[in-house]
């Protein structure tokens, strides 16, 4: 056995999760999970610091066919400052449902409102329904796209702009887990600022509040929707699977790991932990780095926790016919009926 997978699988294999949900109350084992999930992550050492002011600046603000975009930065904590765009549809009238939007591995946030990285006045075609910030204003939905640590305008000094730099993520998550501290958890702190921000806003239905993202967006909408009480609504896309078929099977990005995780818990109980609030787990048919066998196996888990939650009906699955991408049409079918019900 000279391969390191091969004592890996051992271990996984030989190793209980101990604070598996395995039946009774739910929010009991919520709590205990919880707890030391901010532990595991680092999270608890980033919130324990105080709050600084979010500083919200405007960058520009301009009408859109689907309605008016705005662009700002906000400040996360003392040298985070987040750039958004906020985006308010015309077809709707306030408090407008929001999402926070959140673009994977990717150039960043402008594909969120279908624009050039280099040149916003320029609009381009995004493929694979990730244009959020559009979805959300064509169905009525207000949202706020951020940008991730690690991509687009928050990516690793000396990385190239032009495509996809993995170093913008191996850096980053290595640094991090120096300071104590993971990727994942400070990009939900960024999602939590962000709801400090909307709060501040006289236009935000506060029960209908949601998280939403692709691949690595769809990571943060996970742990995002563990951790942070204040979202009611989820719908994580191309993430959702099993921790051991996907990032403990096949080579993903270091921002996807947490030390100790897998000690203690699978995909299903993290999202176990937002329950009874409504969940649209969104997945491909062909999806070779989350596979949907895996998925499937994750969601039944995932289903179990709902209904010993007494919540089996806002716990739904849609499949796409392709690959890892969001499928804008299927998805928010489903999530505009759970909306509809609060």
């Amino acid at each position: 056995h000279f391969s390191p997978m091969d004592c890996y699988r051992h271990l996984m294999d030989n190793s209980p999760l101990a604070l598996a949900y395995d039946g009774g109350d739910v929010k009991t084992w919520q709590t205990k999970l919880r707890k030391k999930l901010k532990t595991l992550m680092g999270y608890d050492r980033i919130v324990k610091a105080p709050r600084v002011d979010l500083n919200v600046r405007s960058l520009w603000k301009r009408e859109h066919k689907l309605g008016t975009i705005e662009k700002i930065v906000f400040t996360a904590e003392p040298c985070a400052d987040v750039c958004a765009y906020v985006c308010l549809p015309k077809n709707s009238t306030p408090p407008y449902t929001w999402f926070v939007c959140l673009q994977g591995h990717s150039t960043g946030m402008h594909n969120s409102i279908a624009v050039a990285a280099d040149d916003e006045t320029k609009t381009i075609n995004i493929p694979g329904d990730r244009d959020f910030g559009l979805g959300c204003m064509e169905r009525g939905v207000a949202a706020i796209c951020i940008e991730q640590r690690g991509f687009g305008y928050r990516r690793w000094p000396g990385s190239t702009p032009e495509g996809y730099d993995p170093t913008n993520c191996k850096y980053s998550a290595m640094h991090a887990l120096q300071l104590g501290r993971t990727l994942i958890a400070e990009r939900v702190f960024d999602v939590d600022r962000t709801i400090d921000y909307l709060y501040t806003r006289d236009d935000v239905d506060r029960k209908r509040l949601g998280v939403m993202g692709n691949s690595g967006g769809g990571t943060t909408s996970v742990f995002s929707a563990a951790l942070l009480p204040r979202v009611k609504l989820a719908m994580p896309s191309s993430y959702f699977c099993t921790f051991r078929d996907s990032i403990m099977a096949v080579p993903h990005c270091m921002c996807n790991f947490i030390p100790d995780m897998q000690n203690y818990a699978e995909m299903s109980d993290i999202m176990g932990l937002f329950a009874p609030r409504p969940v649209v787990v969104v997945a491909g048919k062909d999806d070779q780095i989350f596979p949907l066998s895996a998925v499937r196996k994750s969601f039944k888990k995932l289903k179990a926790i709902y209904t010993a939650a007494g919540a089996a009906d806002r716990c739904q699955l849609v499949v796409g016919h392709e690959g890892h991408r969001f499928y804008a049409k299927p998805g928010w079918a489903k999530m505009l009926k759970q909306i509809e019900k609060i």
